[in-house]
């Protein structure tokens, strides 16, 4: 028996079927901009494979704060038509399957979790850096979602008198940064660029940049104790990354002497399927979860 996934973007919903821990028979169209369109949509993929495979339930990845217990995404997102009511009973009637919902940085983290960079581990967390910092806490090889689902929304954190994580641990606020200074209007991967050519400004604002992220890795390192730190998001991809960071947490260290060991972090293994394969992992946790009660 296999899953279609599904994952629930701002421009495009992803599908796939998911058996034997692969991916198959992938597709993608792009997000409706109602909710009519948006259930007419994923229904006909939803018939299509029950009519052409064994698929047995539908694991879905979305965006915003899922409440599990009562099957509604709270939190807002790029779709504010799926927010706010009980999507989750209206998805199960309309497919006649069992569905699961999770987000989409926890599905990303199962992912790694269940067959990735953290495969074989039990308490992870993943960081995810775009326009803010996000991610998610996994314990005993699972979501913690907190008491008001804001597990894993790591931007919210303090790092000064004034800023919070998102504001500067952001390549788009590093990015900001350096053109209000130079009357620039370069991207973040120029401005590496500059920085690593001996830029002085450049230069600066990358360092403002890792540090922030070296310390907020820091700060949640010492307060989850983590077996493994995943990095995602765009940057994510950059080879000098984990060393740079490295340098960062290594100065922290001296700064804190106190400290015992070092933050280990690696970059994300999947990317644009994480989301797909998270979806599929949520679904078999939450079923388990179900018969188990």
């Amino acid at each position: 028996m296999s899953l279609l996934t599904i994952d629930i973007g701002g421009t495009s919903i992803k599908y796939a079927r998911f058996a034997d821990g692969k991916l198959g028979e992938e597709g993608a169209f792009g997000t409706p901009d109602n909710l009519d369109q948006f259930y007419q949509s994923l229904t006909a993929v939803v018939e299509q494979f029950k009519e052409n495979s064994d698929v047995c339930g539908v694991a879905i990845s979305s965006p915003g704060a899922v409440n599990k217990a009562t099957g509604v995404i709270e939190g807002a997102s790029a779709l504010p038509y799926i927010h706010d009511f009980d999507i989750h009973a209206e998805l199960e009637k309309r497919f006649g399957l069992p569905v699961s919902i999770e987000n989409d940085a926890n599905c990303a983290a199962l992912a790694e979790v269940k067959f990735g960079a953290a495969k074989g581990l039990s308490d992870v967390l993943l960081l995810v850096f775009g326009t803010g910092v996000g991610g998610s806490v996994v314990m005993n090889g699972k979501v913690h979602h907190g008491k008001h689902l804001f597990g894993g929304e790591f931007g919210f954190m303090l790092m000064d008198d004034e800023h919070s994580f998102s504001t500067l641990g952001t390549t788009i606020r590093m990015a900001e940064r350096y053109n209000k200074r130079t009357g620039e209007t370069l991207d973040a991967i120029e401005i590496f660029e500059k920085a690593f050519n001996g830029d002085e400004i450049a230069n600066e604002e990358k360092e403002i940049f890792l540090y922030n992220v070296a310390k907020g890795i820091f700060n949640l390192t010492y307060s989850f104790d983590p077996e493994l730190v995943i990095i995602g998001g765009g940057v994510s991809q950059a080879e000098w990354l984990i060393p740079e960071l490295q340098k960062q947490l290594q100065k922290i260290m001296e700064i804190i002497e106190v400290a015992t060991f070092m933050p280990e972090i690696v970059t994300c293994e999947f990317r644009n399927s994480a989301n797909l394969i998270g979806a599929a992992v949520d679904f078999s946790q939450t079923y388990a979860n179900k018969t188990d009660k």
